[in-house]
């Protein structure tokens, strides 16, 4: 058996901590490769010596390719609750962590993935990489924080045309828009990782942690609330055909079955657009 730290590699290099997702073939983001990631950060915060945080992959075609299908499939609300809330914790974890946090990203970074880039402070990406929140094609919608990450990053416009589309989105175009930082041949991407990373590492530790956190309080006072909303949509999404089917097709390899609207009253009574009162007012329940 593989043991779970080993799924993300940590590596000192001078005041910098290099963690390397590494779950062949593309690094699906699994329970235990979040665990082993959460551990790791853990490890970064404790360590008085490290100053800065570098997250990379070890796989040749992805820096993460998204949340594990086959391991949420057969999820029902509660179960998609408490898992989007394990997402949503290790990318609240890096967001908040006092030390700035760099993504290198090589290759796919869809979904979870892209949600895991977006808590960092800093997105480096090879001219390769591609992003994307694909999860509308799955019946679903982002839930470990895309919703609340993705328009702060890329304004609300280009955030509705990602998450509604599902749209894979060329690093180029990443950078033009706003998420990525920095474009780099894919045989410096590390180099120049670590080389922002050590500069971050000379500043005060202090001012840097508190300015980090003050620039999380200016860009998104609400994060908390935010980020609850979304974990309640993204779970309640998991008792729908949309995502059993979006799933399912996704695992055996083949086109979507459109669902239609056949049973949309029934299915939208506990949604924010559910059956209202004669007053106009959301039901109780319906108002997550």
């Amino acid at each position: 058996m593989v043991d779970p730290r080993e799924l993300v590699h940590a590596e000192r290099r001078g005041r910098t901590l290099l963690l390397t997702l590494d779950h062949p073939p593309v690094n699906v983001l699994s329970r235990a490769v979040l665990e082993a990631l959460s551990a790791r950060l853990e490890e970064a915060e404790s360590d008085l010596e490290v100053r800065a945080v570098v997250l990379g992959s070890a796989a040749e075609k992805a820096f993460a390719a998204g949340a594990d299908i086959r391991e949420m499939a057969p999820m029902g609300s509660r179960e998609a609750r408490e898992h989007g809330g394990r997402g949503q914790a290790v990318t609240r974890q890096i967001e908040r962590l006092p030390l700035p946090v760099i993504a290198a990203v090589h290759g796919v970074c869809l979904g979870g993935g892209c949600e895991l880039s977006l808590a960092c402070d800093f997105v480096l990406a090879s001219e390769d990489a591609v992003f994307g929140q694909p999860e509308i094609n799955l019946g679903v919608m982002p839930g470990w924080g895309g919703t609340r990450r993705l328009p702060r990053r890329v304004g609300p416009a280009r955030a509705r045309r990602w998450i509604l589309t599902g749209r894979p989105v060329p690093a180029a175009q990443a950078h033009d828009e706003g998420l990525v930082d920095r474009l780099v041949p894919r045989s410096e991407l590390l180099s120049a990782a670590l080389e922002l990373a050590h500069e971050l590492s000379t500043k005060p530790p202090l001012a840097v942690a508190a300015a980090k956190y003050a620039l999380l309080e200016a860009i998104d006072p609400g994060i908390e609330e935010g980020l609850a909303y979304e974990l309640e949509l993204w779970s309640q999404l998991f008792d729908t055909p949309g995502q059993k089917e979006g799933m399912r097709a996704f695992l055996d390899k083949r086109p979507l079955t459109e669902t239609g609207r056949a049973d949309w009253e029934r299915l939208s009574k506990s949604f924010p657009w559910g059956p209202r009162t004669s007053e106009g007012r959301p039901r109780k329940g319906n108002n997550p």
